[in-house]
C-alpha cells in the first residue's frame, strides 16, 4: 500500500441524512451560544430608546472609559506586532539555543489565567511590591494608573501575532531573504522588501485578533485597574460597574460596543480568510 499523494484529489463520504443532522445541531449551538446573547445585548441596551442609549454613551464615565480602551489598545497592540514580528522571525529563521523555551514562553499566556497575569504586575509595581518602594520614592505610578493598563494587556495578547507568523514564516523558509543578502541588501531592506510583503495580510490578521483581545480583556486589567471611575476603568470594567449598579441600559449600551467590535473583527477576518486564504493557511496549523 503506498501513500497517498497531496496531488491526490480529496475522497469525500457522503452520510445521507447525518449531514443535515450536523448542521441542524451547529445551527443550534451558534444560535443558543452566539446570536441570541447578541440579541439581548442590543435589545436590552435599546429598551428604552435610541435617545436613552445614546445619552448612556454620552455619560462622562462611558467616554472615559472608551478613551482609555482605545488608548490602552493602541499601545499594547503595536508593542505587541513589533514583538510578534521579532518572534517570529528569530524563530523561524534562525537555530540558537533557548528556542524552545522561547516558543513556551511565547505560549504561556494561553495557559494561565488573565488573572494571574494582571496578579503578576501588582507584585512587581504595586505599594508593596518588589520595585514599589522605588517607584513612591521618584512619584511614578504604575498600578492603577495607565502604564499598568498597558502592561497587563500586553502580557495576556501578546501571543496572538508571534503565533499567525511563526508557522507561516517557517513554510516560507529562508531562500528569498538569503538571496537578497547574496545581492548585496541590508538586513533592514531586506526585512522591508521581502519578509514583510510575504507576512502583511497573515501580520494583518493576527493584529486584528490581538487588537480585538486587547480592547476586550476583563480579568488582567481588573487587577491593576482599581476600578477608579473615569480614571482606570476600561469598557469592560465600566459594563461591570454599571450592572453593579443597576443601570442595565448604560451597561448594555457599554457592552453593546463590545459587541459591536466582535462583529466588525468578525467580518474583517472573514474577509481576510476569503482574499487570502493561501497565506493564511498555515497559521491554521499550530
Amino acid at each position: 500500500m503506498t501513500a497517498a499523494t497531496s496531488s491526490e484529489p480529496m475522497v469525500r463520504v457522503r452520510l445521507p441524512g447525518v449531514a443535515l443532522v450536523m448542521v441542524a445541531v451547529s445551527v443550534l449551538v451558534m444560535a443558543g451560544l452566539i446570536l441570541l446573547p447578541l440579541y439581548v445585548v442590543f435589545h436590552e441596551a435599546l429598551l428604552k430608546g435610541l435617545p436613552q442609549y445614546l445619552e448612556a454613551l454620552k455619560e462622562p464615565d462611558a467616554i472615559s472609559a472608551i478613551r482609555l480602551t482605545l488608548l490602552v489598545a493602541a499601545i499594547a497592540v503595536p508593542l505587541n506586532a513589533v514583538f510578534g514580528v521579532a518572534a517570529a522571525w528569530a524563530i523561524s529563521k534562525f537555530e540558537f539555543r533557548g528556542k524552545s523555551v522561547l516558543l513556551t514562553l511565547i505560549d504561556l499566556p494561553f495557559s494561565i489565567s488573565p488573572v494571574v497575569s494582571g496578579l503578576v504586575w501588582v507584585l512587581l509595581f504595586g505599594a508593596q511590591g518588589l520595585f514599589g518602594q522605588w517607584l513612591l520614592d521618584h512619584d511614578l505610578k504604575v498600578i492603577f494608573a495607565v502604564p499598568g493598563l498597558v502592561l497587563a494587556t500586553i502580557l495576556v495578547t501578546f501571543p496572538f501575532v508571534a503565533r499567525e507568523l511563526i508557522p507561516l514564516m517557517q513554510q516560507q523558509g529562508a531562500d528569498e531573504e538569503a538571496a537578497a543578502l547574496t545581492l548585496g541588501a541590508s538586513g533592514f531592506t531586506t526585512f522591508r522588501r521581502v519578509t514583510l510583503p510575504n507576512i502583511r495580510w497573515a501580520l494583518l490578521y493576527g493584529v486584528l485578533l490581538c487588537n480585538a483581545r486587547a480592547m476586550g480583556e476583563f480579568g488582567a486589567v481588573s487587577v491593576v485597574s482599581g476600578h477608579i471611575r473615569g480614571l482606570t476603568n476600561t469598557l469592560p470594567l465600566h459594563v461591570e460597574v454599571l450592572y453593579n449598579d443597576y443601570d442595565s441600559v448604560g451597561a448594555f449600551a457599554a457592552a453593546s460596543l463590545l459587541a459591536g467590535l466582535g462583529i466588525v473583527t468578525l467580518v474583517l477576518k472573514t474577509v481576510l480568510e476569503w482574499r487570502h486564504s493561501g497565506e493564511l493557511s498555515a497559521g491554521r496549523k499550530h
